[in-house]
């Protein structure tokens, strides 16, 4: 997924350069400068003018972030919260302190930070919803400014295409050819409006939007891990919960903590007792 993005720019760049290259087409046909700095530039001054310099100035960092997107380790967190159960449940929240410095998640040390500092369940839940709700209004902040610019890239195209027949118009009554030059010359504003939408602007708003999809995926699973840990429930329940979030062919690829064997050891034997006691 690393490079997908990436790698899906630079395929239909290819794809359509391709093509036309074998119509016939030259390259120097399309990497005009007038039409390119009216649709690019154009369409960057239009997203500037309806969102902040914040905003832009994000553009560079978030192109990346598509392109790099980070990695979460979704089976290593549902051991870890696993393991961090089975130690609370032994030695008390308390005892979680001095395991939160290898924490996989940020998000997962907050949390548990709140908990072991007594934060009440209905408190938690608060805190739980203001985050998701801030974190997804970022989030769609981003990729709203990515669907405008996907807006305005044709429309920005379209005005360099007028303006590009306005000028040939101008010089009607001159050589022909010079005339069908101008004509062709004009449309490639338009190709490079579509072209900008299309394979740049618009898949980035949707891998923004995947990877906001993927980040409050974690998040949730996160959250009920850490609920059941604060309501005290046993490791198996809460190793069943967490791995529901997983596809079936993968669930049982979750590692288990030994402490976790070792409780559910513990609650056999416990059970044992119990039934030979009756």
């Amino acid at each position: 997924m690393k490079s997908s993005t990436l790698f899906g720019i630079i395929l239909g760049t290819v794809a359509i350069l391709g093509s036309f290259l074998l119509e016939g087409g030259k390259t120097e046909y399309l990497f005009l400068i007038p039409p390119m700095v009216i649709v690019i530039v154009g369409t960057l001054s239009a997203g500037l003018a309806g969102h902040s310099f914040k905003v832009v100035k994000k553009i560079p960092f978030l192109i990346k972030l598509t392109i790099s997107p980070p990695e979460y380790d979704v089976k290593g967190i549902i051991s870890q919260i696993v393991t961090y159960s089975a130690i609370a449940r032994r030695e008390g929240l308390f005892a979680l302190e001095k395991q939160l410095s290898n924490a996989k998640h940020p998000y997962l040390k907050k949390l548990l930070e709140n908990v072991i500092d007594g934060t009440e369940s209905e408190s938690l839940e608060q805190l739980i919803d203001n985050e998701i709700a801030c974190l997804t209004e970022r989030h769609l902040t981003f990729i709203g400014f990515f669907n405008k610019l996907g807006g305005y890239s044709p429309t920005m195209g379209i005005i360099g295409t007028v303006m590009g027949l306005i000028s040939t118009l101008a010089s009607v009554g001159s050589d022909p050819s010079v005339l069908i030059a101008n004509i062709a010359s004009a449309f490639i504003a338009t190709l490079w409006g579509i072209f900008m939408a299309n394979i740049v602007w618009l898949p980035i708003a949707d891998k923004l939007r995947f990877l906001h999809d993927e980040e409050i995926s974690v998040i949730n699973i996160i959250t009920t891990g850490v609920k059941s840990i604060q309501r005290g429930d046993i490791p198996m329940i809460i190793h069943n919960k967490l791995i529901a979030a997983l596809p079936l062919n993968e669930q049982k690829d979750v590692i288990l903590p030994k402490i976790y064997k070792d409780e559910a050891q513990e609650l056999i034997k416990d059970r044992l007792i119990l039934v030979e006691s009756d």
